[in-house]
């Protein structure tokens, strides 16, 4: 686990102000670029009223060059700012939204506090959608204050015609916005809640795809079928309720543009009917009231977007503030080493007191299954040290002294239901790509003969959570993967449970080839296992009540006997 970061934000607002502050440069040329292409767009219009005022009077040919220039100049700032200005601004929103997505998928990969209801679909749903959300507002601001710009550069424009037409713009946007920024607040509320309902449903269905093959066992389809339709009924119907926020915002939205436009150019028609105005401002002012219309939706648009943009960054905020189980310890175990448990208490464990030499392999045979478990995750650290009695000790240091991370680097904790992941059998061995005992793990697993059935051999396509191998295949490739880790000490956890029984023997007899000199502890009941190990420890009502040889305790002990015999 890495040591909490003191910087890192808490809240949505602050994930907003981070995202903002990382992003200064981009979106000062981002606004500016944009500024350029909105008043360009606004000087289109003006420029049109400026040759019809004057030089179609004057009827030069020199006249008209120059205008015909001015409108060229116009027309190409427009153009390549828009060009530019998006540029920088997206790759800007892209590269923050994938940061967002790396610091999310971080923290949902270390252990979080257990009141964090979260669970590993709505995470997913958080590092996707919500980061991308999240990072709108890069685009949001620079876009807001360029729609400004040309809405402040059109009111100057008609004030100079006529004070009336910029006075009825300004204190028409103002109006705009004031209607406008209170219904962007239930879209705020109405966006929070959906992306929370569309998580829960992410959730239910990862929950259903990890156990379809036990639902279908025991004809439970029907049942989660129900649950998961209820789910997600519910996020379709606060989908449509979003929608329909939307929808009214969008056209209240067009409606008051609208009438401002049409105020303006009614006004400035009265005006020119009246001769308070020319005709060239009145065309300045009718093609200024059909522009003006674009950036003040976008203008009126912002709202919204920076509504959605914080009630994602408040859903972020919930994994990113989540704290770590335990504060790490700054030391590191000791290279090699062994392991002991002294007088811990947790869950169904009680007064657990062994020690593993190092270099030694020890088997635990545990008569109920949910000791094993909860043993397995007091050593791969998914129980915090102060929420168990007792001590575990990593080569003669507790382990509440160690940085999580030091713990994973010198012990590995194989679960039984190691996961597979989509890609090809060497990186589902091999992820980072540095270990130097592929093979050897390989054929110690008795993988050889999945590696030998296919032409790709290692780079045979593997499906995601291995939906294209047997049971046993993705029991043999998780305890590959263990192998491969090459760890000073290694725990796994029913790692033959899948397979037969001829094969179970052969990758008893090479775990103990492979790993000999360094520490293992295998917590199994399978007797070829068992008969491998250095000694035998038996797990029964959470304390270690018998240890000796495999066959010793056959010979001496009747419910060890009537537990693991075959």
């Amino acid at each position: 686990m890495r040591t909490p970061d003191p910087h890192r934000p808490v809240t949505g607002a602050g994930i907003l102000r981070t995202a903002l502050r990382r992003n200064l440069a981009a979106m000062t040329w981002g606004t500016v670029l944009m500024g350029l292409y909105q008043a360009g767009e606004t000087a289109f219009p003006i420029a049109l009223g400026l040759i019809v005022e004057y030089t179609l009077q004057d009827r030069s040919p020199g006249s008209l060059g120059a205008s015909i220039g001015a409108l060229a100049v116009i027309i190409t700032t427009v153009s390549l700012s828009w060009r530019f200005g998006m540029r920088v601004l997206q790759k800007a929103n892209t590269t923050e939204a994938h940061r967002w997505r790396v610091e999310v998928a971080a923290c949902g990969l270390q252990p979080m506090d257990r009141n964090i209801d979260l669970k590993s679909g709505e995470v997913l749903t958080i590092a996707t959608e919500d980061a991308d959300s999240t990072a709108d507002i890069i685009e949001v601001v620079p876009l807001l204050i360029s729609s400004l710009v040309a809405v402040v550069v059109a009111a100057v424009a008609l004030g100079l015609a006529d004070l009336r037409l910029g006075l009825l713009v300004i204190m028409g946007t103002v109006v705009i916005l004031t209607i406008l920024s209170v219904m962007s607040k239930r879209i705020g509320a109405s966006t929070q809640e959906q992306q929370a309902r569309v998580a829960r449903a992410g959730a239910k269905v990862a929950d259903l795809i990890t156990g379809l093959r036990p639902l279908h066992g025991f004809g439970g389809n029907h049942a989660a079928f129900v649950s998961y339709r209820k789910v997600s009924t519910e996020a379709k119907h606060q989908a449509v309720t979003v929608a329909r926020v939307n929808g009214a915002y969008a056209g209240a939205a067009q409606a008051l543009n609208a009438v401002l436009a049409a105020a303006v150019t009614l006004t400035a028609g009265w005006l020119a009917f009246d001769g308070q105005i020319g005709i060239g401002e009145l065309v300045m002012a009718v093609g200024l009231a059909q522009f003006i219309m674009e950036p003040l939706k976008m203008f009126s648009e912002m709202p919204k977007y920076v509504m959605m943009a914080r009630a994602s960054a408040e859903r972020m905020a919930l994994v990113l503030a989540a704290p770590p189980v335990s504060a790490p310890g700054p030391q590191r175990p000791a290279a090699g080493g062994d392991l002991e448990i002294d007088g811990v208490r947790y869950g169904t464990l009680r007064e657990l007191k062994f020690r593993v030499a190092a270099g030694e392999f020890v088997a635990i045979t545990a008569y109920q299954p949910r000791a094993a478990a909860d043993f397995a995750s007091i050593l791969a650290v998914n129980v915090p040290p102060q929420e168990y009695e007792g001590t575990v000790r990593i080569s003669g240091r507790e382990i509440a002294d160690l940085s999580v991370e030091a713990v994973r680097e010198h012990m590995l904790v194989n679960p039984y239901d190691g996961e597979i992941f989509a890609g090809t059998l060497r990186t589902n061995i091999d992820p980072a790509g540095t270990s130097r005992t592929v093979p050897e793990a390989v054929e110690a697993s008795m993988l050889t003969d999945v590696v030998a059935l296919h032409r790709d051999g290692l780079d045979y396509a593997i499906r995601d959570r291995g939906a294209n191998l047997s049971g046993g295949q993705r029991q043999r490739l998780s305890l590959a993967r263990a192998l491969a880790a090459d760890t000073d000490v290694l725990v796994l956890h029913d790692p033959t449970t899948a397979v037969d029984a001829v094969t179970e023997q052969l990758i008893a007899r090479n775990l103990v080839k492979l790993r000999r000199g360094r520490t293992t502890v295998v917590i199994s009941s399978s007797p070829a296992v068992l008969d491998a190990a250095d000694r035998v420890l038996v797990l029964d009502d959470g304390i270690i009540t018998a240890e000796d040889t495999h066959r010793n305790l056959l010979a001496t002990d009747e419910a060890y006997c009537l537990a693991v015999a075959r």
